[in-house]
């Protein structure tokens, strides 16, 4: 079956189901004032210089696979192979701190502002959440074009109308009280609570140890690439869907988590509950807390979507390597349904993240939370600076080739300052993840990093030609 062409309105939306949701404004909101230096930092050194490299390889490069092409055309098909599975196996630490949103957000839907406060930290009800949700998530992947979904009719009731709750809340709270003393912004701003106090350093840990999940609220925008060839006019709307998509991420972020931080007491703030900022507003603006049930009920629906646009986006560039007899045809990875789902790679992926899933059998919720981001943080390091570079490489060894999109009218600076740019944003990114995580969780994250990266490295040593028969055959067969 045909798959119709995306308008640049779907796509749009679709980046937005992707990254703009509401489950990262506590983590935004975490750090107070100083939360606009580090996403400041995040956009220059990360989100910046990625999509505009997305840009410009995804025009140039429109064949299907994403980084995964980007990088393969760059430094060849071992490289490819490894970028698209660090881009695959990433999302088995990542998807399991998405879904640990939904219990919270389940909690307030069904119980009392009180309760739900109580319940939504509960760790054994976040792993039954998770599990439960998340396969009925993949179960409605293998049998509808739930990403398409996500991005039209979905992203309104998911992320829309909780994004425009929020900001009319927030404001009315913050006209009707003020900037509050005994906040997380701990009083009105000034241009010295902007940056961390560095005479400090055990605040400045204490404070920049949410630049990795800052960050992370920006990864992944780069994949949107993997619709591509399902995009209308793919030169000129996909990097104008992906900046349009991006710019409202950030603003919208940046509002919400300052309304959020005005609220919320230093200490108190839940990461994982966006609902507790609505609980907090109706109790600031006198209104019933039926509001938050309503609130908390399209939340689920965003986080929902967003893990559908999730279920299918990366398992797309394991399906290209698969064909190309980069991993063993028994595995079935090569096949897709009518809808393009490769059942195989999803079941596979959807195990290993239930495997993550068990870290919430640990008690602190927060704790968790932090660690899975900050794995997953790893994990997308390793592969952006592959993609990194195989961008500057390009500009050289496909020099002649037509860029509808190019970083630069002419020459290469503009290209090497935006790579250096990416690598000392993500080099720090990691840096920062590794010193501010205590040592046993770091040195763990670091392990699965390592092994995550190795394993394809094994997996071509061993490449079998026989891989790629089988495939090719197995491809004809099916037609």
């Amino acid at each position: 079956m045909k798959n119709q062409k995306i308008s640049l309105v779907t796509f749009i939306g679709m980046v937005m189901a992707l990254c703009a949701t509401v489950r990262s404004i506590p983590t935004l909101a975490a750090p107070g004032w100083t939360m606009l230096f580090w996403i400041l930092f995040a956009v220059i050194f990360f989100a910046g210089p990625v999509s505009l490299m997305a840009g410009e390889m995804s025009t140039m490069l429109q064949d299907e696979g994403g980084p995964q092409l980007w990088v393969k055309t760059g430094l060849g098909p071992k490289w490819g192979f490894v970028e698209s599975w660090l881009l695959w196996v990433q999302i088995f630490p990542g998807m399991v701190m998405v879904a640990s949103t939904l219990w919270p957000l389940l909690a307030s839907t069904i119980f009392d502002s009180k309760k739900s406060l109580i319940m939504a930290s509960n760790n054994w009800y976040t792993l039954a959440c998770i599990l439960v949700l998340y396969w009925f998530v993949v179960i409605l992947n293998l049998k509808f074009d739930m990403a398409k979904f996500g991005g039209s009719i979905g992203v309104w009731l998911g992320v829309y109308i909780p994004m425009i709750i929020l900001l009319v809340m927030g404001l009315l709270s913050v006209i009707k009280v003020g900037i509050q003393s005994d906040s997380m912004l701990g009083g009105p701003f000034s241009f010295s609570k902007l940056f961390p106090d560095f005479t400090d350093m055990a605040g400045v840990k204490a404070n920049i140890k949410y630049l990795p999940a800052i960050a992370f609220i920006f990864t992944g925008i780069e994949t949107t690439s993997v619709y591509i060839p399902r995009l209308k006019d793919a030169s000129k709307n996909f990097t104008r869907g992906l900046i349009i998509g991006l710019m409202g991420l950030i603003i919208l972020n940046i509002i919400n988590a300052f309304f959020l931080a005005d609220a919320i007491k230093p200490g108190t703030i839940q990461l994982t509950n966006i609902t507790q900022v609505i609980i907090a507003y109706c109790g600031i603006l006198g209104w019933p807390l039926w509001i938050a049930r309503v609130f908390s009920a399209l939340a689920f629906i965003g986080v929902l979507l967003q893990l559908s646009a999730w279920v299918t986006g990366p398992s797309q560039t394991i399906v290209q390597v698969a064909r190309e007899g980069l991993l063993p045809s028994k595995f079935g990875f090569h096949k897709q349904n009518n809808i393009g789902v490769a059942k195989n790679v999803i079941l596979t992926q959807t195990t290993a993240i239930s495997i993550f899933a068990l870290l919430y059998a640990l008690p602190n919720v927060n704790s968790v939370f932090l660690t899975l981001v900050n794995t997953t943080t790893l994990l997308y390091c390793a592969l952006y600076i592959l993609i990194a570079i195989s961008y500057i490489r390009l500009r050289y060894t496909e020099a002649d080739a037509p860029r509808p999109y190019r970083i630069g009218k002419s020459g290469n600076g503009a290209a090497w300052v935006t790579t250096i740019f990416f690598l000392f944003g993500i080099l720090g990114i990691s840096i920062v993840t590794i010193l501010t995580t205590p040592m046993v969780q770091s040195i763990a994250m670091v392990v699965v990093t390592i092994v995550l990266f190795v394993v394809p490295l094994i997996i071509n040593k061993n490449k079998d030609d026989q891989w790629l028969i089988d495939v090719q055959n197995d491809l004809k067969a099916n037609k």
